[in-house]
């Protein structure tokens, strides 16, 4: 059966058919591709045009898997920078959206055979940061990497202005603790002269309540002693008395 004409209802439906991810087991990495099941593939590699492309490639085999490793990893990068940038993503759901493009190189066709491989690779190479993830998904976190001019600039004018920050904080800090210090030290001497105060007006009732004891105490073996002063009196005024009558008899 000949190929449908392009426009024809039997293309689009062929096209509609093919649209998304399919199996990886009957995609032919070599020819680009993708049979709908397992009678399909098999016609395909009997095909002559596979054949004479798996000739081309039995030629030198290493060149074209480090062609198709090179490609995949600058294609899972692309993607990765341009959808994450920076961020922690986990590895295993952002290769789900690497390989939701049905055109992508697979993994089965570059010198990696796991995921597990590739992720430790890129970790080895610098080329992103990967971290284990410890959420419900597991596996790893990446997090890609920018060493271009511009992202090492950045990430300077970023620390530059976090250590002004972290500078104009700890001056803070260190004011707010010298107040702090200079607050105690000043209630402590204020508490040091109340008490002082305190002291000497204790003392000072101390002092006059020993003076008045002292005044009232007396030696129990000698007699109580009193003197008393009496003014002397005036001499009296002699005064004219009447002059008695005689009584006769």
């Amino acid at each position: 059966m000949g190929r449908a004409e392009v426009g024809t209802p039997k293309y689009i439906a062929n096209k509609m058919k093919a649209k998304g991810l399919q199996r990886l087991r009957w995609y032919c990495q070599v020819c680009e591709k993708q049979c709908r099941d397992e009678n399909g593939f098999r016609c395909h590699t009997q095909s002559e045009s596979h054949v004479r492309q798996m000739l081309i490639l039995g030629e030198n085999p290493q060149k074209k898997i480090a062609e198709y490793s090179e490609q995949f990893k600058r294609d899972f990068l692309s993607l990765l920078k341009s959808s994450h940038g920076e961020k922690k993503i986990n590895f295993n759901k952002f290769y789900q959206e690497y390989i939701s493009d049905r055109n992508h190189i697979h993994m089965n066709a570059t010198r990696w055979v796991s995921l597990t491989e590739f992720v430790k690779y890129l970790a080895d190479q610098g080329i992103c940061k990967v971290e284990d993830d410890p959420g419900k998904e597991g596996g790893y976190t990446i997090a890609y990497i920018d060493n271009s001019p511009e992202a090492r600039k950045r990430r300077e004018l970023v620390q530059k202005r976090e250590r002004g920050d972290k500078d104009d904080l700890e001056r803070e800090q260190k004011q707010l603790e010298r107040q702090v210090k200079k607050a105690k030290i000043e209630s402590e001497e204020l508490k040091k002269l109340k008490r002082k105060e305190s002291d000497s007006e204790e003392n000072k009732s101390e002092s006059e309540d020993a003076k008045e004891s002292k005044e009232l105490q007396r030696d129990g073996t000698q007699p109580i002693k009193l003197t008393l002063s009496f003014a002397k009196k005036s001499p009296a005024i002699p005064t004219t008395a009447a002059p008695k009558r005689l009584k006769l008899k």
